[in-house]
This record gives structure tokens, sequence and C-alpha cells, in this order.
């Protein structure tokens, strides 16, 4: 447990901080990547602990949050019809469709079934010859291997019952599509480490060859956090732009080879749909025409689902980080984890649960007005 004591310990994160507050000496915003990375923020207070002219920005970085609703509705509808079972990560259940979630489906008598790991589905699959299993397969670069690998050893095991129902969306293009929307105000990002450890990040240089904003590789604890923040803010006030790794203990640049065969053996590059944003060109994955036998989106009769989302929910503009989620005003009134409009406010990773799990109900100001 050395790694979880060393890297939440209180004196180094405010030694790290006190030099934050040394080296700043002007408004910046900066935009964590990843919902894992704004949960940690947030539970532990970093953003409130920072000079109060540094903005930290939540990015479109949790999977579940950025699924269209479209698709959501296409699961569902698989769910409901007989002799199915839809498997799943557990934070879809609660993700609303257009009239009910998963859970729902199940409370109605749908197969709807929670996993760890894609994996388990094949065994699922194998116990239950005369069932269709279907998993919802919903990530970025860090769950791909997975998901490719259930795929790959059910082709190569002769599953013929087990398909999947393909949502991966990929890091660099939605940043590409960030930087280039005129609304979008952020100077430095920090890229989330998981999804780093995986493709490692020298796919990040020619972002910032043509856009001149430094990036940092970063960790999910509060050190590696602020650690990431401080080399970020040194590259701002030095006018710097490059790619910095705060997270050598997990990363190298050039990825994980073994993880990357694998995608690339089962999936090719897509243009994606993400919830609230559009659709961003070859930012996701899809299953390759080898293994369209098991492409739930080619076995069931689904794609002509389309819907709309609620006009109260901001999920858009806080998933590209324009609105904080307590700027919403639909936060905490129409919208609660009870009653969510939208996947950030259920969602382990979405920025409208972290701030409403840990009380953030005052909408925030502009640090640089």
């Amino acid at each position: 447990m050395k790694y979880i004591t060393e890297y939440r310990d209180a004196g180094r994160v405010h030694e790290v901080l006190d030099d934050i507050h040394r080296i700043t000496t002007r408004p910046w915003r900066l935009m964590e990547v990843c919902g894992g990375q704004t949960h940690s923020i947030i539970r532990h207070g970093i953003d409130q602990l920072l000079p109060d002219y540094i903005d930290m920005i939540h990015g479109p970085g949790c999977p579940v949050c950025v699924t269209p609703q479209a698709l959501i509705d296409q699961a569902i509808a698989i769910a409901a019809l007989p002799d199915t079972i839809l498997v799943s990560f557990g934070d879809m259940l609660r993700v609303p469709g257009s009239s009910k979630d998963l859970f729902q489906v199940k409370a109605e008598g749908g197969d709807v079934r929670v996993v760890y790991s894609p994996l388990e589905c094949l065994q699922i699959a194998q116990e239950n010859p005369d069932k269709e299993v279907v998993f919802f397969g919903v990530g970025f670069e860090t769950t791909a291997p997975a998901n490719a690998m259930a795929v790959f050893q059910a082709k190569q095991l002769n599953i013929p019952n087990f398909s999947m129902l393909v949502s991966h969306v990929r890091v660099p293009p939605v940043l590409d599509a960030l930087l280039s929307a005129p609304e979008v105000q952020v100077q430095a990002f920090l890229l989330a480490g998981h999804v780093c450890a995986v493709m490692g990040y020298w796919e990040y240089h020619s972002l910032i060859e043509k856009y001149r904003v430094p990036m940092v590789v970063t960790g999910f604890e509060p050190l590696d956090l602020v650690r990431g923040i401080q080399m970020a803010i040194r590259q701002l006030e030095a006018g710097r732009a490059e790619v910095e790794n705060a997270y050598a203990r997990v990363v190298v640049e050039a990825g994980n080879p073994a993880a990357m065969q694998t995608i690339n053996e089962v999936f090719d590059e897509c243009d994606r749909d993400w919830r609230g944003i559009g659709t961003i060109p070859r930012s996701g994955w899809n299953l390759k025409p080898a293994y369209a036998a098991h492409d739930a989106a080619k076995r069931f009769p689904v794609g002509h689902i389309q819907t709309k989302e609620s006009p109260l929910c901001h999920a858009g503009e806080v998933l590209k980080g324009v609105m904080k989620p307590n700027e919403c005003p639909a936060f905490g009134k129409e919208c609660t984890p009870r009653r969510p409009l939208g996947a950030p406010m259920v969602s382990s990773e979405g920025a409208c649960a972290a701030y409403y799990n840990f009380g953030r109900f005052e909408a925030s100001r502009d640090p640089a007005n």
C-alpha cells in the first residue's frame, strides 16, 4: 500500500500547493480530462486550495456521460427483448433513457446483469446457450483492450450467442474538437493517466504543435493531481507548451504495445456521437468487419432508435467545460441523483454527481472576473 499512503500525504500535498501559489502570477484555466480526476479534485477540495485565479475546468472524460441517449435507448430496447441477457458495468443501469433506465427494465422482468469484466460475459453466454448475451461496451481507451479481448475470444471459442453494443470513444479527437471550439477557453490539460497507460502520450504531440497548449499526464491521488497542476502552471508561466509526464510510475510515452495490438485487431476507428457535444470525426471505435457476427448493432433492429435530450439538461455545456455543474439551472432541483436528467448526475465519474455528493451547490464564479 506504499503508493496509496505516499500519494495521499497531506504535508507533501501542501508543499506542492505552496509552490503553486508562489509561481502563479496570473489567471489560468486548466482542464482535467478524466471524470475520476474531477471526483478526486472535488472530494479533496484541491480546487479550493489553489490560488483563486486558477480555474479548474471539468472535461468530457466520463465514458458513461458522453454515451448518447439514443444508444442508451437502444440498449434498453435490446434488454427488453425475450431470451436476451443485457450485461453492463454498473454505472450504465442508472443512466436515463428517453423514458426509463436499465434498472426499470430489470424491474419489469428483463434480464439485466452487472459484471466487473467483459470476459465474464463469455461465461454467461456459455452457460445460457439458448439466450442472446449482449454486453454494453462503453469506455475510453482504458477499457478498450478488455472489451476487445472479449470479442476476440468469443470468435476464437466459437460463442455465437455473444455480441457487443459498442460505444467506445477516444481522447485525442475530443481534445482537438474542444480546442477548435471558440466557446471553450482552456489553456492547459491534465491528461488521464489510465488512458495514457494504455495508449501512451505520443498522440498528443501533434495537438500541442497545432494549438500550443501544455498537457501533463496525471494520476488520480491528491499528490498526483497537484503535481500535474504544478507542472502545467510552470509551463504556462514560462510560455512553454509540451507533453510532460507526472505519472511516470505507470505511464511511458509508447504506451502498452500488447494492449494496442489487441485494440487494433478488433476495432476500427470511426466517427462517434458524443452526448451533448455532437459527432466528432474518428473519435471512436467500432468492430471490424471480421467481427461483425458479434456486433449487436447489426444483430438487433435498433439502429432506427433516435431520441432527444431533455431541454432542461445542460450536460453538453458541462462536458465541454463551458458551464460548471452547479451553474446549471436544473442542478439539485429538477436534476438529482434520484431523478437525474442526464448521465453526469449518476455516473461515478460524472462532474454533476461530484458537485452534488460533495455539497457544491453554490454557483461558481469566474476567477478571471
